[in-house]
Parts: C-alpha cells; structure tokens; sequence
C-alpha cells in the first residue's frame, strides 16, 4: 500500500492538521478499521472504490466524496481491494470555519460533499476526480478550502477551548477551562454545545479515549492501565466502561480484533506522542 502526508498550507494549518491519502497495491486487499469516535472531522475523495461500512448493525455504502464525523456511532469499514483516496483531515472544532452547518447536525455524519457545501461542493469534486495526481488534487482542495475559509459560524473562544480540552484532557476541568477563557462555566457550556454539539465535558471524554487508543494502537497495546491513567482515567474499569458505551465490547477485546487491521491514527509531525487538536 501507497500513503501519503502533506501539511497543509500556512494559512489552512490552524483549521487542517493534515492532508493524506491510501492507495492499495494491485490485487492487495486491505482490511479497513473500525472508526472510532473523535473530536476532528474527516473530508474523503475516492478515486477508487468508496468505502463501504457497518453504522450500528446496518450496512452503509458511502458517497464517492464524504465527510466522517464520529463521535458516538462507531463505523465498521469493510475490507476491499481497490482502495484510493485522498482526506483533509480537520482539527477539533475547525470544520465550523469552512460550513455554516450547526454542529448538531454534523456530528456521526457521513454527508457528501456536495451536501456540506452545495453546488461548490459538486464542482469540487469533479475538479479532484479529474487530475492524474495526488499533487494537483491537494493543490484543487487548498485553493477551495481558501475560498471557503470563514464562511461558517466560527466561535474563536470554543476554538481555543476545545483545543485546550483536547491537548490537556487528562486533568482539566470544564472550570479550569472557563477560567482560561474569561468567561463563566454556564457561558462555557453554551458556547461549546452550540458550535460542536458536545458539551465540554463530553469533549473531554471523547478526547481522552481517542488519546488513548491512538497511543495503543501506535505503540504497545499490551500497556493499557498505565496509558489510561496517563489520559484522566481512575483505573482501568473505569476506562472499559465508558469504551463499551459505544458497543464494542471490552477494549481487550477490540484490541485483538484490531491487531491485523489497518487504522487511520497517524503520528504526529514531529515524531512525538503530543498531538494538537
């Protein structure tokens, strides 16, 4: 399999954490990953055959160009041997600034593209499907994101604190955060539920394991009490129970499962565990 990872350009880099793309090898099949909850967005363009998944049970065939957005339906991709695309990948509470849709509405989404941004969005996806190279369909996307920047209903204070939640979820409190900000918690609440449809406390929680699971998946999975106290969890009951909320199973569990599967986390740009939102 082909991968690829591009830092977008300087004015997109606080939105974008990156762009990346898969492309299988001939006759290579890949088994996709199970999507788990977290707190960014993800744009695809299949050049090859889209994705198609399980969302609680029922079979889901996806859009040639989509978004995902998982917070609490996990997505079961199934494996396939025709696999190329190419993703934007968004960072938490970034995608507001390209699209007035209300975060409510986003979350556990896998709307077209053409759903989240119109005719403009149609026009998009026919530009990148019809360049040769991952080069040209980057520099496509770029251009359109530019042109879309601050289109949406941005909140620059939830911004900052979701970003804030993310990079030190394992011992922040909604009033630390409140604090920082200058504003009440209830202000706080408001703010942060009217932009990404979570409140911060439940931010926190889907930070905490996608912090986790990241670290497990990238590194030794066998360590998994001393990685979920490292994040905010009291013991590792505590962590098993809030991942078995999403009907998985035990993570022990899902570990296994996973342990021959590809998976989307990726490691940061400068070689560390530290991750910005």
């Amino acid at each position: 399999m082909k991968a690829f990872n591009v830092r977008p350009n300087a004015l997109l880099s606080p939105y974008i954490e990156r762009l990346w793309g898969w492309e299988s090898d001939h006759d290579e099949i890949l088994n996709l990953p199970i999507l788990l909850p977290g707190t960014g967005a993800e744009v695809f363009f299949h050049y090859r055959q889209p994705f198609r998944g399980e969302i609680e049970g029922v079979l889901h065939q996806f859009d040639p160009a989509h978004m995902i957005c998982v917070r609490g339906r996990p997505i079961k991709l199934q494996q396939s041997g025709s696999i190329g695309f190419i993703a934007i990948r968004f960072r938490a509470g970034r995608l507001h600034r390209f699209t007035a849709i209300p975060g409510v509405d986003l979350i556990d989404s896998t709307m077209s593209v053409t759903d989240l941004w119109g005719a403009s969005g149609h026009s998009l996806v026919k530009d990148v499907m019809n360049v040769r190279s991952s080069t040209s369909a980057i520099s496509i996307i770029e251009k359109f994101l530019t042109s879309q920047l601050n289109s949406g209903s941005s909140d620059l204070l939830v911004e900052q604190a979701v970003g804030e939640i993310y990079k030190r979820c394992s011992n922040i409190s909604v009033s630390d955060v409140a604090q920082k900000m200058g504003v009440s918690e209830r202000e706080l609440q408001r703010r942060v539920k009217a932009l990404t449809g979570h409140t911060p406390v439940e931010f926190r929680k889907i930070s905490r394991v996608q912090h986790v699971m990241r670290e497990l998946l990238l590194n030794n999975p066998s360590h998994m009490l001393e990685t979920a106290l490292k994040y905010g969890f009291y013991d590792q009951a505590h962590f098993i129970n809030t991942f078995s909320s999403w009907r998985l199973g035990s993570p022990q569990r899902f570990l296994a499962d996973v342990r021959n599967k590809s998976h989307f986390y990726n490691t940061s740009w400068n070689g560390s565990d530290k991750k910005s939102a």
